[in-house]
């Protein structure tokens, strides 16, 4: 199976990195900057997994794809997905399967709107991973699981096939029966997390360590689930339990990937991960949206940094 990696950042240069490892047939699509980069310093991922350096990892520039591969794994930021689109399209032939692992729903929109639908995976990815200085891919603990499955649910001939090749690579994979659900959760999670721990700017532990910091987590996330249950896809008891034990966690060093981009002055997801659930909220919340607030903070912060560029 022909694997075609749309860039070779934090989270596709990692999956990606793995599956070349394990002998799968991986080739990463980059732009000319990160391939001068890769020909001169290799591929070079530090994790307390396992390390892994490749020389020369096959890649290849949008202009120079010569036709459709079997799968797409797609992992670029939102604000970069219809550069992403246009870089792969060549790609895309009538049995491609696209298996995007972005946070969120809107990307799938994006992807039906260009590609036929049937061939749009569901996905989701749990890694804390970034570059460094150097290019280098930097895997910050030990969590680095991907979940795939058929938009449609159940169980298909396609996704044994895609899960034969992407598992066994040394990350966790699991297939599953009811992607959109998982994806769901995931979201809720995430857009609590980022928007709890870019409001305070502190990780969860210091949140919870102060008066109303608990109180306004659980705001959050249900807030955050609300919006979920609007769609039919509430988060389920189990969770819901895991989430509000790791959101009340006295100590916790977690915080959200786009908190370290604000705080670096990075552009961030906002809209994809936060305006795009506000915007799909039915059921009206009472009194003042902490969701609302979390999201003007960080409009600001956007606001903010556009006009110093």
């Amino acid at each position: 199976m022909r694997i075609l990696v749309v860039g070779a950042g934090a989270i596709g240069g990692y999956f990606g990195a793995r599956l070349l490892e394990a002998g799968r047939d991986v080739t990463f699509l980059v732009r000319e900057r990160r391939a001068e980069r890769l020909r001169q310093c290799g591929l070079k991922v530090k994790s307390p997994e396992g390390d892994l350096a490749f020389a020369c990892p096959p890649m290849v520039l949008a202009k120079d794809i010569d036709g459709p591969y079997d799968l797409v794994l797609l992992s670029c930021k939102a604000y970069d997905l219809q550069g992403a689109i246009d870089s792969f399209a060549p790609a895309v032939g009538p049995d491609t399967a696209i298996l995007p692992l972005l946070n969120g729903m809107g990307h799938l929109d994006a992807l039906d709107a260009r590609f036929d639908p049937a061939n749009v995976l569901g996905g989701q990815c749990v890694i804390a991973a970034t570059l460094d200085a150097d290019g280098e891919i930097l895997h910050l603990n030990n969590m680095h699981s991907m979940t795939i499955g058929e938009r449609a649910g159940g169980r298909s001939t396609r996704i044994d096939a895609i899960a034969a090749q992407l598992g066994g690579a040394g990350f966790e994979l699991s297939v599953s029966e009811d992607i959109l659900q998982s994806m769901w959760d995931k979201w809720v999670f995430l857009a609590t997390l980022a928007t709890g721990t870019c409001l305070m700017r502190a990780p969860i532990g210091d949140i919870v360590a102060v008066p109303g910091g608990e109180a306004l987590l659980f705001r959050l996330f249900d807030e955050c689930s609300g919006v979920a249950r609007d769609h039919a896809h509430a988060p389920g008891d189990a969770v819901v339990m895991r989430a509000r034990a790791f959101f009340s966690e006295r100590g916790s060093l977690m915080t959200a990937s786009m908190l370290r981009d604000l705080e670096s002055g990075a552009p961030i997801e906002a809209d994809h991960i936060v305006g795009d659930l506000l915007s799909r909220r039915r059921t009206p919340v009472e009194g003042v949206s902490a969701l609302a607030v979390a999201y003007a903070h960080l409009k600001a912060y956007e606001a903010r940094r556009a006009r110093a560029a």
